[in-house]
């Protein structure tokens, strides 16, 4: 892990002024019990984290993922990765979808046609379409990678049901919350909506995900 993002002590203040429910969360989870948005800056991890991760609890996330990183020898990388075939990827707890989804996403880093490098020189909208152009990325797992493996300051997952509870919880507000306040949630937050979400998150899961 790296070390926290440089502007996570401004983006605090700067919430903190913003808004009263934001101010109390960040109090709530001040040092030195606090746990910080960190990063490994290891793409392939992430993405691979993220896609075993799709559409299962976290629970059941944790336990594929033992498996996979085992069949890896418990090193995470492309090289490693593409030594196992489809049979062994699956008996990890895999579906067929995530299957596809890893062995398509090791060749493109093989052979180089996706490459992460290119990723620091966008903006977070190139960002996400670049990525959501790998096989079982889209928007959400987009938003994952820019806020947990490049830490960017400004992301506002609006399809995470995580944000969204979480909105609902501390705002007062019916789930869904409506669009409208969401969005106005991140007008007021901006540029640092990834550090409002982080602490949004902590107030319904003390122990927080880490891609």
């Amino acid at each position: 892990m790296t070390s926290i993002p440089k502007y996570w002590s401004k983006a605090k203040k700067y919430l903190s002024k913003k808004d009263k429910i934001m101010s109390k969360l960040i109090k709530n989870y001040q040092r030195p019990s606090e746990i910080i948005l960190t990063s490994r800056r290891d793409i392939f991890f992430s993405l691979c984290k993220s896609i075993i991760g799709q559409q299962i609890s976290v629970a059941a996330a944790n336990s594929v993922f033992l498996k996979f990183k085992k069949k890896c020898n418990n090193r995470i990388n492309a090289k490693n990765v593409s030594k196992l075939n489809f049979k062994q990827l699956k008996s990890c707890g895999l579906s067929r979808q995530k299957v596809v989804g890893i062995k398509s996403l090791t060749k493109q880093i093989l052979n180089k046609s996706f490459n992460p490098k290119l990723i620091s020189r966008m903006n977070d909208e190139e960002a996400i379409i670049y990525l959501s152009n790998l096989k079982q990325i889209g928007r959400w797992s987009a938003e994952m990678i820019l806020l947990f493996t490049y830490n960017r300051p400004n992301i506002w997952p609006i399809q995470d049901i995580g944000l969204l509870r979480a909105i609902s919880k501390n705002y007062n507000k019916k789930y869904l919350p409506p669009s409208k306040f969401v969005m106005l949630l991140k007008k007021r937050f901006s540029p640092y909506c990834s550090v409002a979400t982080w602490y949004l998150w902590r107030s319904i899961d003390p122990e927080p995900i880490q891609y």
